[in-house]
């Protein structure tokens, strides 16, 4: 099984060298900087011998994004998409979307009616990909769910994710992948905003539709103001966690910065 798309051929991995190229290509996304690499090729050797997904994205010959999975137990009908990326100089041209096209056929070749994987809810692009431009929808606030993590990404902060579902078969999921995403509008009360210096400011979480913000670029932030970005990171789960706690969904990611969330006002 093979998709194309702008120049860019994604295979599912075998051969050891690729194996080791994916490893690379984590590390130099990552930047581990000599701590626990997010991925191995043994690891990786071991899962294609499983069964698991293990794909990458080629350009020619370069490795340029990769993308790698587990399944759930057989009952749960799901794939677990663990860790995807796509090298640096890459971005910009649809590398992860077409990634992600890959493993939903591949998991509707197999039967599986779901794929999960989680994501900072910080990090803004990504929560538009997810949300919006693959229709997935957000089911779980995860505290720290990693616990620390030193690669330059995270700079050793705490690992909130948000854990997605994508229903390969929802109309809203089939929609996106037919490049369809889906749009929310940013309208609303206000639970969490962004003040004129950048830090989150708390509003009100009532009314039906409640907005809350995230930051234009938490991974330089983590750089040049890493009080901020936690504050940032202790606001959104205390308000975003909190409305997913108590019932509320996330109907989808508006491109400006904020999460469009339905509270449960029964």
């Amino acid at each position: 099984m093979m998709l194309v798309a702008q120049n860019v051929v994604v295979r599912q991995l075998t051969e050891h060298t690729e194996l080791v190229a994916t490893q690379r290509l984590y590390e130099s996304i990552w930047r581990s900087n000599g701590n626990t690499p997010p991925v191995t090729a043994e690891l990786l050797r071991a899962m294609t011998k499983a069964g698991s997904y293990v794909a990458g994205a080629f350009d020619g010959e370069d490795l340029i994004g990769a993308c790698i999975g587990f399944c759930s137990p057989p009952n749960e009908g799901a794939l677990h998409s663990h860790i995807a990326g796509v090298a640096a100089d890459a971005r910009g041209r649809n590398v992860g979307y077409v990634l992600k096209l890959h493993q939903r056929t591949w998991a509707l070749e197999r039967g599986l009616r779901e794929v999960t994987w989680t994501f900072d809810p910080l990090v803004r692009r990504n929560a538009y990909f997810n949300l919006g431009k693959l229709g997935a929808d957000a089911i779980e606030y995860l505290p720290d769910f990693y616990g620390l993590m030193h690669d330059d990404i995270n700079a050793g902060g705490e690992s909130d994710r948000l854990l997605v579902s994508w229903r390969v078969e929802a109309p809203g999921v089939v929609a996106a992948c037919a490049g369809q995403p889906r749009v929310v509008s940013a309208t609303g009360a206000v639970a969490l905003g962004i003040s004129e210096g950048g830090l989150p400011v708390r509003g009100t979480s009532t009314g039906t539709t409640v907005l809350v913000a995230v930051p234009p670029d938490i991974e330089a932030l983590r750089v040049t103001n890493p009080a901020a970005a936690t504050e940032w990171r202790h606001a959104v789960r205390e308000v975003l966690g909190g409305l997913l706690a108590s019932g509320a969904r996330v109907t989808g990611f508006d491109r400006s910065g904020w999460y469009v969330v339905e509270r449960n006002n029964s």
